[in-house]
């Protein structure tokens, strides 16, 4: 008996490729796999709408575990994501903010409740079919995380809240797999199902990518025209709610100004849509709270790093400079950090999160407040 026959992982089965290799991987390497998928979508909400977590998903994800001689097992998580990444996700709307709703289901959900639950089940890993690389370093022990070899499918920046612990009970089987490969390897093993399944792209509770309608739906009375205003307070026009709108838009403003205009914040007290020219759209710094450190204990003083401000954004030139006494600045939660650009960013948007790293390493990352 090896090693990894001994181990037990419960594997985050979506009912897509990815996360069927990753249980398929894991069972040739000798783990003990079990399959589960979550059921999240909202109670009374459709179930079928191909969603990560819709009927079709779970039926996919089952008949792979079967073709893979797993057990499989679906959970009810709606409760636990509805009030934590749905009401999270339509609050930062209406607060004038841009949800990440992705990096929030990581950190609760999955690598929260469902980390919880696989560990008491006996299981000593949860893996899922992210494209991640956990690193550890054998003599502190410390473990790292890593973008994997696939740098255009890395999904760190999703990933930047997890904590010590749970790098160490997480296993991610793609590391070292470009997205092809796992296709060709998913075809080849006979699920030929899901080796075809296209990649999901949009919110896996919004399949129709409409989220305006669906914060309409929830909090109608709480979308209100107001008043589209340039930095100097004056009036240029009327908006039609602040969901509608998110920094750096320029299209689909609703109202002419004879230039074009872009979308450079919100005045969510007074319900004002800030606009600018292109120019004002760039900015040098920002500042991040709500922070997560991975390849390092803390920051105590400046730090230079890569940095990315959204998911699909290159890495920029960055120095990190801690904020003493920032606990009371608006909007923290915790310590405050300045993040300075070498070169200026366009559309830093607060509620999205930065993610630092040096080389591959994942520095660590927060959360956006201006």
């Amino acid at each position: 008996m090896t090693l990894t026959e001994r181990k037990k992982v419960v594997v985050g089965m979506s009912g897509g490729v990815d996360s069927s290799m990753a249980a398929a991987l894991l069972k040739e390497e000798g783990y003990e796999v079990i399959g589960i998928t979550l059921q999240t979508m909202p109670s009374g909400g459709p179930d079928d709408v191909g969603g990560c977590c819709s009927i079709t998903a779970i039926d996919d994800a089952r008949r792979v575990a079967h073709q893979l001689g797993i057990p499989h097992y679906v959970l009810n998580f709606r409760t636990i994501f509805e009030e934590n990444v749905i009401d999270y996700f339509t609050n930062a709307y209406l607060s004038g903010e841009t949800p990440n709703p992705c990096t929030m289901c990581n950190r609760v959900v999955r690598w929260g409740e469902f980390l919880r639950k696989a560990r008491a089940l006996g299981a000593d890993y949860l893996a899922t079919g992210h494209y991640a690389k956990v690193l550890q370093d054998p003599q502190s022990g410390r473990c790292f995380l890593s973008r994997p070899t696939d740098t255009w499918k890395d999904q760190t920046y999703m990933l930047y809240n997890l904590t010590q612990d749970q790098l160490k009970h997480t296993l991610f089987p793609l590391a070292d797999y470009k997205k092809e490969q796992v296709r060709e390897m998913a075809a080849e093993r006979g699920l030929l199902r899901v080796s075809r399944k296209p990649d999901s792209q949009e919110i896996c509770f919004i399949p129709d990518d409409d989220y305006v309608s669906f914060i309409r739906e929830r909090s109608p009375e709480k979308i209100k025209p107001g008043n589209f205003v340039d930095r100097q307070g004056n009036i240029l026009g009327r908006h039609q709610g602040l969901i509608n709108y998110t920094v750096g838009q320029r299209k689909g403003l609703g109202v002419t100004f004879g230039k074009p205009m872009f979308v450079l914040g919100f005045n969510v007290e007074d319900n004002e849509v800030i606009l600018g020219e292109d120019q004002e759209v760039y900015a040098h710094t920002l500042l991040a709270t709500d922070l997560n450190w991975i390849a390092i204990p803390g920051v105590e003083g400046p730090l230079t790093v890569q940095a990315k401000i959204r998911y699909k954004a290159p890495l920029a030139e960055a120095k990190i400079i801690p904020l003493k006494d920032s606990e009371t600045l608006p909007g923290a939660i915790g310590p405050v950090v300045r993040v300075e650009f070498t070169t200026p960013q366009r559309a830093i948007t607060p509620g999205q999160a930065v993610v630092f790293y040096q080389g591959d390493l994942v520095v660590g990352g927060g959360k956006i407040i201006t």
